[in-house]
């Protein structure tokens, strides 16, 4: 009798099962906790302390981007380096022998983790603003397509950087300490440093990323958007996808 082949999960259903595993630990479970807590809190902080003008929709929405922004990439570093602190390397890619396939589900993954944080942020934002409308704030809704469009760049940006930090160290506490330090130090030289002013106008994310916190963003700051991004995240998400492929597993 012919044998009958075994049919491979599909990208979907490994996507599944690694947004499962998101959730799966204790530091994978909290971090997710902090990120919804940390957009309630600081809506909160709003509505007791800004001024009746600044409670609008926007002003409730923009400011969660920033620590949110931060958090994830943890959460994208935790999905790659898991699996090789945890050990349990050996069972995903004995099950699945193709890495790229899993590296592929772990970034579809965290994308979806990442839209739905926005999604979350967007509706803890519409909550502050009903609420500052019925307290005496000024409640006002408007907010343009292309700040939410920036909004989506921004977050998964942040979060794509992590997963490289993580692919190119599967380390946890190593590309996490890397991923919050090198591009800080780099800020910090670039600014000190008068030679490396111009180089970190193009190379530094913390001033390439901020336009993107606004509706308007120019030819002029995408372009140097796309080559900080090209050092910090191609460059990381390419060598460390071949570190990933040819790592042996113990």
């Amino acid at each position: 009798m012919p044998r009958t082949g075994v049919r491979r999960p599909s990208l979907l259903r490994l996507t599944a099962v690694e947004l499962r595993k998101l959730a799966d630990t204790r530091a994978g479970l909290w971090l997710l906790i902090i990120i919804g807590l940390t957009t309630a809190v600081i809506v909160t902080l709003q509505l007791g302390y800004a001024t009746d003008a600044d409670q609008t929709f926007v002003n409730f929405f923009v400011p969660s981007l920033l620590p949110v922004g931060v958090l994830l990439p943890v959460l994208g570093i935790l999905s790659i380096t898991s699996e090789w602190s945890q050990r349990t390397a050996l069972v995903t890619y004995a099950l699945v022998p193709r890495r790229e396939r899993v590296v592929a589900a772990k970034l579809a993954a965290v994308v979806v983790a990442t839209l739905a944080s926005l999604v979350t942020s967007l509706a803890v934002a519409a909550a502050g603003t009903l609420i500052a409308g019925a307290t005496g704030g000024s409640g006002r809704w408007e907010f343009g397509g292309a700040l939410l469009l920036h909004s989506v760049v921004f977050q998964l940006v942040n979060v794509l950087m992590g997963v490289g930090f993580g692919l190119l160290l599967l380390n946890t506490p190593l590309a996490i300490v890397t991923y919050l330090l090198l591009p800080t130090v780099w800020s910090i030289i670039g600014g000190l440093v008068p030679a490396l002013g111009e180089p970190a106008g193009w190379l530094d994310t913390s001033r390439t990323m901020e336009p993107l916190l606004s509706d308007s963003v120019t030819a002029d700051q995408w372009a140097r958007l796309g080559v900080s991004l090209l050092l910090w995240v191609v460059v990381p998400l390419a060598v460390g996808l071949v570190r990933t492929l040819r790592r042996e597993v113990a």
